[in-house]
């Protein structure tokens, strides 16, 4: 950021401080649900101020921040705030951005954050395609390819919706140059996703919340989240490949197999029941119910296909019930993520591709 944009920041933040309070309105975590008006308010173009204020010199921006509060709100916080693609950050902050720049607030400083935070992504790509939960890279499973929770495929839609032009990024400065890079980078994304989309006794099923950098296998991120398939992550890769306009026969066959693959991975007749203890405490607990809708497990074991549930320990179990309290109630292992998928989306998008 030049000197004289840093300047104009400073000046901005000054003047939107007197009316700080009004400036809570709108939770961060909230900030992209908006009604198109509200882009062009002063209460958003302070939290882009503020946005920028958080931006790493790399380009990217930390997780977990609540950017309606100055950073030194989080001296305490025991986050390192690092640049990352996980948890929504660096695209919600682009998009912030985009949309209050095409709001008509289209400072300098706005645009030049923008093009920083582009060229980060960009930046993060593997040669393979992937990109890595953190960049800079760090030690350990942040340096894998990352799927889980939406970070890769988030990234892709961004670069997409960039190269061609919609909105709200029409408007933001992207040069030509910039938009042939994103293209391209999409093109590469797309095909790490089809390398990674794992075969099982020559069946292909679906994918893994992150993936090894180097042989694309599937690989262990914290003590609960072995190699696996992923019963969450996947519906998000599926949807992004449904959005692709004109997909390709192996675009469709990476579809085709996975929606097959969660049809058999259903698991039906358990109950998941959320109930409150002896003790007072709220706990989750599963049981045996015909009449119950089908679920999903987070994660199946990569041999037998079967559910797996994993806590703290690294330890596989067959029910949930069986890992410790505190990631029983505290991490998602079961849940109806690719239910509307199945009825709804996969059937539409069968239609609309004319296909048999």
């Amino acid at each position: 950021m030049t000197s004289g944009n840093v300047t104009r920041l400073i000046a901005f933040s000054l003047a939107a401080s007197a009316t700080a309070g009004a400036h809570a309105a709108v939770r961060f975590s909230d900030c992209l649900k908006q009604p198109a008006g509200w882009y062009a308010t002063d209460e958003a173009r302070y939290l882009a101020e503020n946005v920028i204020r958080y931006q790493a010199p790399e380009g990217g921006w930390p997780k977990n921040r609540d950017m309606t509060l100055p950073p030194e709100a989080h001296h305490d916080s025991k986050e390192t705030p690092l640049p990352t693609i996980d948890n929504d950050a660096t695209t919600t902050q682009l998009e912030l951005l985009a949309r209050v720049i095409s709001a008509g607030r289209g400072e300098p400083v706005f645009k030049e954050a923008f093009l920083r935070g582009f060229d980060y992504l960009l930046a993060a790509q593997y040669e393979n395609g992937g990109w890595p939960q953190f960049f800079p890279l760090r030690k350990g499973y942040y340096a894998h390819v990352t799927f889980n929770d939406d970070a890769m495929v988030n990234v892709l839609a961004l670069l997409r919706d960039c190269a061609k032009g919609m909105p709200p990024f029409a408007g933001v400065g992207i040069d030509a140059e910039r938009c042939e890079r994103a293209a391209r980078a999409f093109e590469k994304g797309v095909e790490c996703i089809l390398r990674c989309q794992v075969t099982l006794d020559g069946v292909k099923t679906a994918w893994c919340a992150q993936h090894d950098v180097h042989s694309l296998e599937p690989a262990w991120a914290r003590n609960y989240e072995p190699p696996s398939l992923s019963g969450m992550e996947s519906v998000g890769i599926v949807r992004f490949l449904m959005q692709i306009e004109s997909p390709d026969p192996s675009v469709v066959a990476a579809i085709e197999s996975a929606v097959e693959w969660f049809g058999t991975a259903a698991i039906e007749g358990l109950r998941v029941e959320r109930f409150v203890g002896a003790d007072g405490k709220r706990d989750v607990r599963t049981f045996p119910d015909q009449d119950a809708p089908r679920v999903w497990a987070r994660f199946y074991d990569l041999e037998t296909g079967a559910p797996v549930f994993t806590g703290r320990d690294r330890v596989p179990r067959a029910r949930l019930d069986d890992i410790e309290y505190e990631r029983r109630n505290g991490y998602g292992y079961l849940g109806d993520w690719p239910a509307k998928l199945l009825e709804r989306e996969y059937p539409k998008w069968r239609k609309n591709h004319g296909l048999p």
